[in-house]
């Protein structure tokens, strides 16, 4: 989920730990099962497969698991699911703008655990069109920051396309169109620079500041969407300050 970038920050690194890692695992190979169909089995030609491998491999999804999502993505091996990527828009409690993106092999459930998991949560769907204007797809890099500076990362991705750097506090969050997110990463890679994750994903043009108590309904949402077996990825336009996400971690 990604929507108030300290938040998205905390989501990445408790996926590492998270007691349904064997959910997270069945999400990143579903991801490197699609890369593999759609552009084929060889990283070296298939920048998608390649980050969606690195992404795996950063959450410790064992090399095995990994190799045999290849093989069944790229016809190598039998198994392999129809998965269809759906988009589904919707609103939270407060007004939230949510763009819910779902690799499915059965347009039916899909629909109906979104559906479900809005309704009992204070939302609602959207219709089509109605929410994703709210939204820009860019390439999104995350870095750990170690020893790092922002004139570091800054200073190896500028000529790669970046157009800008974030601070998340843990890490830095690079921003560039989703044509160079390849460059970008190729950049960090190039300049000895570890990055924990390389997506082509949506970014609220705006954002709406949440409350306490806002915050706290939109993100059991947000949760109970994650938990829905179809969902891939959630985006939304919220925004939490950091006095409210002090609350909340308390």
């Amino acid at each position: 989920m990604s929507g108030h970038s300290k938040w998205a920050t905390t989501k990445h690194k408790k996926a590492a730990i998270d007691a349904k890692r064997g959910k997270i695992f069945a999400r990143l190979i579903k991801n490197i099962e699609v890369a593999a169909r759609t552009g084929g089995g060889d990283v070296s030609g298939n920048p998608t497969l390649f980050d969606a491998i690195q992404k795996a491999k950063k959450t410790s999804v064992p090399n095995d698991n990994i190799d045999r999502a290849v093989k069944r993505g790229s016809g190598l091996e039998s198994g392999g699911a129809d998965w269809q990527t759906i988009m589904y828009e919707g609103y939270g409690p407060n007004g939230v703008a949510l763009l819910i993106e779902c690799l499915t092999d059965n347009r039916n459930r899909a629909a109906t655990e979104v559906r479900t998991a809005l309704t009992r949560n204070g939302g609602n769907l959207a219709d089509a069109g109605s929410v994703s204007y709210l939204f820009t797809r860019k390439g999104v890099v995350i870095v750990p920051k170690a020893d790092l500076t922002e004139d570091d990362v800054l200073g190896a991705v500028l000529d790669a396309g970046a157009e800008e750097c974030n601070d998340l506090g843990d890490s830095f969050e690079v921003i560039s169109a989703p044509t160079d997110l390849v460059a970008v990463r190729t950049a960090l890679q190039t300049a000895g620079i570890e990055y924990d994750s390389a997506d082509s994903n949506f970014v609220p043009a705006t954002t709406i500041e949440l409350d306490e108590e806002g915050a706290r309904k939109v993100l059991k949402l947000i949760d109970v969407l994650d938990d829905c077996d179809d969902v891939q990825n959630v985006v939304a336009n919220f925004d939490i300050s950091d006095e409210v996400m002090e609350k909340l971690d308390a």
